[in-house]
């Protein structure tokens, strides 16, 4: 495994960051696995040489990070692993169904959730006693909060990190004129600068490629999308009728319950551009996922962020980053790509 700088950071970081939502409790969601079925990702990714593992504060509502602090100690120091988290969404301590990224303000008690500098600090506090751990390498903003002054987020961010809680911060999904704005103030004041977006970027969603992307290779700043198969779309697997959940077909427990990507995803111009990479994938030997990841690394991705169910998934992940693309294979999978609405931080 090759290892790349987050960013202009000295961090060092393997090229794949396993992604820890799927592992913690199937009562959040059904298709998340729990520690016993989790345990083999880890060990497995720990060995392949991945050190970058993310989860998120409001992940299966806490047990998450449990997991993911547990499992790394059991198969690796804690100073060989880069460990992030995120903040922004109310977790329950009761009630595993409650989704903290969807529930409505008036089932959230106040500053539960948010970038308040009051929230910030109960939540990596927490997020630590999760996790089992002195220090949290990267501290994401989950997303934008309107409702709190970025100075005083920003003032918060810089203070857990003067305190040793936080080595680096990073932000996710926003517009790009608001990450601009937070990199700024934190200038202005002298205060720590994000140095990463985990942003919504795949060959099936290209839209960052207009402002978020460019601004962050003119700063320096690593970019680590989430959702890089596009809910699992790119794979290959999924077929029009998976749409309907009592249809006879054989998609997975995800395909037929992420609304995401039933929502948006199951359309002709989505099918056009699985067709072209499952042709490419075929005329390579190889397999979507494999294209799919690799294109990611061709466009200047630090580490794509990459949810795994099934072992093999992982393999696909890790054998991408040897995967070289020529620059016709890169122009002809872009090629189908048809503009569509912005999704994943409004």
């Amino acid at each position: 495994m090759r290892y790349v700088s987050l960013g202009r950071t000295g961090l060092r970081v393997s090229p794949i960051c396993l992604g820890m939502m799927t592992y913690g409790s199937p009562k959040w969601r059904p298709w998340v696995l729990d520690e016993a079925a989790s345990r083999p990702f880890i060990r497995s990714a720990i060995e392949s040489g991945i050190n970058f593992f993310d989860t998120a504060n409001m992940y299966s509502n806490g047990l998450s990070e449990v997991l993911t602090g547990k499992l790394l100690k059991e198969y690796a120091k804690r100073d060989e692993v880069v460990i992030a988290t995120k903040v922004y969404f109310h977790v329950s301590d009761t009630d595993m169904s409650m989704d903290g990224a969807s529930a409505s303000r008036s089932t959230i008690p106040p500053n539960t959730s948010g970038l308040s500098r009051k929230h910030i600090f109960s939540a990596v506090d927490a997020s630590l006693k999760r996790l089992g751990t002195d220090y949290i390498d990267l501290y994401q903003i989950h997303r934008w909060d309107r409702s709190t002054p970025i100075e005083e987020t920003m003032r918060a961010l810089d203070d857990i990190v003067r305190a040793g809680k936080v080595r680096y911060i990073g932000a996710s999904s926003m517009w790009a004129w608001q990450f601009a704005k937070a990199q700024q103030t934190a200038k202005e004041n002298g205060l720590a600068r994000f140095v990463s977006m985990q942003n919504h970027y795949n060959l099936m969603y290209r839209e960052e490629e207009r402002e978020m992307l460019p601004l962050c290779r003119d700063q320096g700043i690593a970019i680590i999308p989430w959702s890089p198969l596009a809910r699992g779309f790119l794979a290959g697997n999924r077929k029009r009728d998976d749409q309907d959940k009592n249809a006879n077909n054989s998609a997975t427990v995800r395909a037929k319950t992420d609304e995401m990507a039933l929502r948006h995803f199951y359309n002709d111009a989505a099918f056009n551009v699985v067709d072209t990479l499952t042709r490419i994938a075929h005329a390579r030997g190889l397999s979507n996922a494999q294209v799919a990841y690799a294109w990611l690394l061709h466009k200047g991705v630090t580490a794509p962020i990459v949810g795994t169910s099934k072992l093999q998934q992982l393999e696909e992940a890790i054998s991408a980053v040897d995967i070289s693309l020529s620059t016709d294979e890169i122009a002809e999978l872009e090629k189908p790509y048809v503009p569509c609405q912005i999704l994943g931080h409004v």
